[in-house]
């Protein structure tokens, strides 16, 4: 049995449907167990395992994500990214359960040349990434059965984010733009929770066992190494293809200090997958982390219908 933290989140959404899609046996909470209360967490886990007597995974899709408001909302920032975590990792190694959290580029400096690792050195700039990354080892102290994934970029139907606030802008304005300095990879939140659902499976499998995912951090994003600028260019195409767009706009490139923000965002922010690009393909050899154009497509043709 598998416990979703934040489930109704964009990711955690997508998990949910994607967990149930499988047949996999789960259970979602949102904001009715206080992740900042280690008793609450306690007392929402024991019911859970008395009732179902074996909860195997604790899903942590739950944060502070409002990266410039969190410079001034720093006591409840703190407290969901760092305390949270640690208290789900607690708890989860109270119960024997295994800890799946979710994190960020942003514990990154973003002035690296080439795809960040996860054994690089972090240096968060601004104070969500600082907390992220704190929930990262308050989460890797308290319970050895925790795996992290870092995640950039990320998109998806249940939420606000950036492909639709291109989508909405570029339906309303003649030009667009877009900042062409700051480089990553987006991530289609489908995608992510397909690869959360693999990585709980091979995390489940004994460590003896060929596929076997040991915990630790991993990164995952859609594969590709391109600008704000570039992915609503391709927005811009793929939409006027696909008739989600009905009048033409032109995206200019520009930079980030004309969109000035208190938060220095990570000029170069594409994480290396070879890490859980091998570990997923040892369970399953068919598997391959898709490209972002490809997931794009599938992301626009399924919002389209």
């Amino acid at each position: 049995m598998i416990w979703l933290i934040g489930n109704k989140g964009m990711l955690g959404t997508e998990l949910s449907n994607l967990l149930a899609s499988r047949g996999i046996p789960f259970v979602g909470t949102d904001r009715e167990v206080d992740i900042t209360s280690e008793a609450s967490l306690s007392e929402y886990a024991q019911n859970l395992a008395d009732a179902c007597q074996s909860l195997d995974w604790i899903v942590n899709c739950a944060a502070y994500t409002a990266v410039d408001k969190a410079e001034d909302d720093r006591e409840l920032c703190r407290v969901l990214n760092e305390e949270g975590p640690r208290n789900i990792a607690r708890v989860a190694k109270k119960i024997g359960a295994k800890l799946l959290h979710v994190s960020t580029d942003y514990v990154f400096h973003g002035d690296g040349a080439r795809p960040y690792r996860e054994d690089d050195p972090t240096d968060p700039t601004g104070y969500y990434g600082l907390t992220k990354r704190d929930g990262e080892l308050a989460a890797l102290a308290e319970n050895p059965d925790t795996w992290i994934i870092r995640t950039a970029w990320l998109y998806g139907p249940h939420g606000n984010n950036f492909v639709f606030t291109m989508l909405r802008l570029m339906k309303e304005k003649e030009t667009l733009s877009v900042v062409n300095d700051q480089r990553g990879t987006p991530t289609n939140a489908y995608d992510l929770a397909d690869a959360m659902a693999r990585l709980i499976a091979a995390g489940s499998l004994h460590a003896a066992e060929a596929g076997r995912a040991a915990p630790g951090v991993y990164h995952f994003s859609n594969l590709g190494n391109i600008t704000w600028y570039d992915f609503a260019c391709e927005i811009h195409k793929q939409g006027r293809s696909l008739g989600l767009l009905a009048k033409d706009c032109e995206v200019k490139p520009c930079t980030s200090a004309e969109f000035p923000a208190k938060v220095r965002r990570p000029p170069y922010s594409v994480l290396d997958k070879a890490k859980i690009a091998a570990a997923l393909a040892a369970a399953d050899p068919t598997y391959a982390i898709p490209d972002w154009k490809e997931s794009l497509a599938d992301f626009l043709a399924k919002i389209g219908k």
